[in-house]
């Protein structure tokens, strides 16, 4: 046979060669430094990471929180065209009302109490009268003492 056995047949077992335990130590301080700067590199990109994933979270709810109050923004800005655009139809409507003649003397009359000409103005004010005659009436109930 071409490879090496003892009698029984079994094939030696390969020689382990004693290594100086002043280099074991070595080499094994050497792999624990190893594995602590790998720990540290590992720690420090997980904060890294953590850094930026609370920096994304962030932005988010702000972008979040702007898109919001600009659409209410918009909506009230839309609302407040709306209610121009009604209000100057409305008075252009009056203005081609109060650019009549028929319309401009109908207002002369009733609230700026003037009179064409040959015309006699004639004032009745009731309201006048009976809220005199209201004042007088509770002196009098004052005066008496009813209530």
């Amino acid at each position: 046979m071409g490879s090496e056995q003892d009698k029984n047949g079994i094939s030696p077992q390969p020689k382990v060669e004693k290594t100086n335990p002043k280099i074991a130590e070595k080499s094994k301080r050497k792999s624990k430094k190893h594995k602590q700067k790998i720990g540290f590199y590992y720690s420090f990109l997980t904060f890294v990471l953590l850094f930026c994933l609370v920096q994304v979270g962030f932005g988010a709810i702000l972008n979040i929180s702007k898109t919001i109050s600009y659409k209410s923004k918009i909506n009230t800005m839309r609302r407040v065209r709306d209610e121009a655009e009604q209000r100057n139809k409305d008075l252009k409507s009056d203005i081609k009302l109060f650019s009549k003649t028929s319309s401009l003397e109908e207002i002369a009359r009733n609230n700026l109490k003037m009179a064409g000409e040959k015309e006699v103005l004639v004032i009745i004010n009731n309201t006048s009268q009976e809220s005199a005659k209201a004042k007088e009436h509770k002196k009098k109930k004052n005066k008496t003492g009813e209530k």
